[in-house]
């Protein structure tokens, strides 16, 4: 068994060392923390949202298409609508239901014809895929 020389513990510091730390403490705690705010990578801020452009061009030619592009766009892109695919029960009542709930302005009369008839000439309800969807929890 080797014996290794014991270290002396460090003695304490002075009293005076104490007062000094304690005034000065919450300090040079500041300083560090704005040299590490400092120092750290500046986070870029995200871009503000810009819709992109569409314009009715971008869309199948037909009657009321600009009529009915500028209705949409108002307040969403117009590819959103193009995704759906309903039938024309359905597109009236999708535009019933936006004018209730998300105080969309009521489309009327002549106007209102217009966009249906462009909406369910252009997209109507698409066949479902070879098989259709299949719920996976219901027994086949």
């Amino acid at each position: 068994m080797s014996t290794r020389p014991r270290l002396a513990s460090p003695s304490p510091p002075p009293r005076w060392w104490r007062g000094v730390v304690r005034a000065k403490l919450p300090m040079v705690l500041a300083v560090i923390a704005t040299l590490i705010a400092g120092t750290a990578p500046v986070r870029a801020q995200a871009p503000a949202f810009t819709p992109s452009e569409e314009t009715p061009e971008q869309f199948p030619a037909g009657a009321g298409r600009d009529d009915t592009f500028y209705a949409c766009t108002a307040c969403h892109n117009f590819k959103l609508v193009a995704a759906q695919g309903l039938n024309r029960r359905q597109w009236d009542e999708s535009l019933t239901w936006m004018t209730q709930r998300h105080n969309m302005p009521a489309l009327e009369g002549k106007e209102r014809e217009t966009v249906l008839d462009y909406l369910e000439a252009t997209f109507p309800p698409r066949a479902p895929a070879r098989g259709g969807w299949q719920n996976p929890f219901t027994k086949q």
